[in-house]
């Protein structure tokens, strides 16, 4: 990188999913699922931001702030954060917030990062739980900074970041004056293990856990969700496959072309 700029302040926007080898129930409300049994993790997308968070304070010196909006259970997706490298970790924890939809939740953290200095903040480009790719974007617009989606590669020099961006068929590369907000992309970086030291490091990094009413911002004003579950199924059972018996591939085939037709009648 160059054009060195001394003291990057940047926030990595973080969240706990349940991991994607997990066993899925459905719960009895019919619209969520069980979580008795689900291990949780960090967000695959936002480990790519953590792990570049902490490159560029490698490269450029700063501090790496992590945040999060979900239940208490969330400060060990925050704790390994910081093992992994980053500063210092902020939960906001609120019985408000866990009706809250995508917009609520990037309604949140932008207001709680309203009065925070920041030159940078990274964002996975979706969860993989709800695939929701707006949380991001939206905090971005809150704050009216630039945003960058789908980055591959970044550069920071002279207050300005250039990024590499995924679009269908090539990369496009942009540029943007800080403070910017960019979402990640698998290609950027690979994430690092969190080692025993840091893991007995981050025991001591401080970890604020807040509310609502701590950021300043009424309830009622994190906004009604703009969408509602109205109810989960999984998907039907797949019949059992059919090997095609025959006395040589010419009969196969023949036999082949006749269940298609005359059963599956999709010719």
């Amino acid at each position: 990188m160059k054009g060195r700029l001394q003291k990057v302040e940047i926030i990595v926007l973080l969240k706990q999913v349940p991991a994607t080898e997990s066993f899925v129930e459905i719960a009895d409300d019919g619209v969520s699922i069980k979580t008795d049994r689900v291990n949780w993790v960090i967000n695959p997308y936002d480990e790519f931001a953590i792990e570049e968070a902490i490159q560029i304070k490698e490269a450029h010196g700063g501090s790496v702030t992590v945040i999060s909006v979900g239940p208490e259970k969330a400060s060990e997706a925050i704790r390994t954060a910081l093992a992994m490298g980053a500063d210092k970790g902020v939960l906001i924890n609120d019985p408000a917030a866990e009706k809250c939809d995508c917009l609520g939740i990037a309604r949140i953290l932008s207001e709680a990062l309203r009065n925070v200095p920041f030159d940078l903040i990274i964002a996975g480009q979706r969860a993989v739980d709800d695939d929701n790719f707006q949380v991001g974007p939206a905090v971005a617009e809150f704050l009216s900074i630039p945003h960058i989606s789908m980055v591959i590669k970044e550069e920071i020099a002279d207050g300005k970041i250039r990024c590499h961006k995924v679009v269908e068929g090539g990369t496009v590369i942009l540029e943007a004056p800080l403070p910017a907000l960019f979402t990640t992309q698998r290609g950027l970086n690979e994430p690092r293990y969190a080692s025993l030291p840091g893991i007995m490091k981050a025991k001591r990094k401080p970890l604020d856990i807040k509310t609502l009413a701590d950021i300043g911002l009424d309830a009622a004003k994190a906004g009604k969700p703009k969408t509602k579950i109205v109810s989960m199924k999984f998907p039907p059972e797949r019949k059992d496959g059919r090997i095609i018996e025959g006395e040589s591939a010419q009969a196969k085939a023949a036999e082949l072309v006749r269940a298609l037709s005359e059963e599956a009648k999709v010719i």
